[in-house]
């Protein structure tokens, strides 16, 4: 993996949220709101209701800019962007396909998580039936794309990414964030892959299951992943009550509400969006959620 790019831009990122944090700290005295948003600056929107993330769309309007097949590394894609540029940068997220997807599998992932405060790119693969270990090489491509020579890089803070995929892409997503601890934030959604001890891993990462799976089998592919992980990780086990594998390729309010909390609380570091992962979701008749498990608190 490449990530000289990303870690140099990092450098001078940190260098100039250092001298605008100083600013913000002499002004403080001054003004409750900069006070906040010197405890913590990269929180985005209002304070979120269970309404506002089950919302089809979130406080943002959103843009989109297409990318083309021919972009090094990856197959192109859809940025879905906040329009606005006076809340400052935003963290970014790539979201793969799984195996035989294209991206239209994915995309309804682009302009919901957006609209709440962050760049998507909702990406296609080389080809359909890339394995795990090359979306993952794609998976990286794409974060170096957005935010180096992508149109919308100033909207990007390069420091705060975070990575998602679907089945042979949730594969892909786990090798990307063992490979690359940097990303802050990784969502494998009804994962495969033959690797099943991830130990090494040290982002945090909610895994999505569905009960129903016949594709990538809880009990083979989402369980094992999620208990290999560190007892000390931030970590996050979701089972989809009656769901099959291809849950996650169509609209699905309950994937779309833990991913947007998953995402504030590990790109923005929003302690806000907590409430809804810790204890988190019920279970039981009527509940969406078949099993739910976590190493709350976070």
């Amino acid at each position: 993996m490449q990530h000289s790019s990303i870690r140099s831009r990092a450098a001078r990122r940190v260098t100039a949220a250092l001298a605008s944090l100083t600013v913000a700290v002499g002004l403080g005295a001054a003004s409750g709101s900069v006070a906040q948003a010197a405890d913590n600056p990269y929180e985005r929107g209002p304070a979120p209701s269970e309404s506002s993330i089950e919302a089809t769309r979130g406080h943002y309007a959103v843009s989109e800019r297409n990318v083309s097949r021919f972009v090094s590394g990856f197959g192109g894609g859809t940025i879905y962007y906040p329009t606005t540029t006076s809340d400052g940068t935003f963290g970014a997220v790539v979201v793969s396909p799984g195996y035989t997807g294209t991206e239209s599998s994915i995309d309804w992932l682009g302009p919901r998580l957006a609209s709440q405060g962050f760049v998507v790119l909702t990406m296609a693969t080389n080809t359909i039936y890339d394995q795990p270990d090359s979306r993952a090489r794609q998976l990286q491509a794409a974060l170096d794309y957005l935010t180096g020579s992508s149109p919308v890089a100033d909207r990007i803070d390069d420091d705060r990414l975070a990575l998602m995929g679907h089945s042979m892409g949730g594969g892909g997503t786990l090798r990307a964030v063992d490979d690359n601890p940097d990303i802050k934030a990784a969502i494998p959604m009804t994962p495969w892959h033959t690797k099943k001890n991830w130990s090494t891993v040290t982002t945090p990462t909610l895994v999505f299951a569905a009960e129903n799976d016949s594709v990538a089998r809880h009990e083979t592919h989402a369980e094992p992943f999620y208990n290999s992980f560190s007892d000390d990780l931030p970590k996050a086990y979701l089972e989809l009550d009656g769901a099959s594998h291809f849950a996650p390729n169509f609209s699905n309010t309950t994937i779309a509400k833990y991913s947007i909390s998953w995402l504030k609380r590990f790109v923005d570091d929003d302690s806000r969006y907590t409430q809804f992962l810790c204890p988190g979701p019920s279970t039981g008749l009527f509940s969406p959620v078949e099993k739910y498990e976590s190493s709350c608190p976070f």
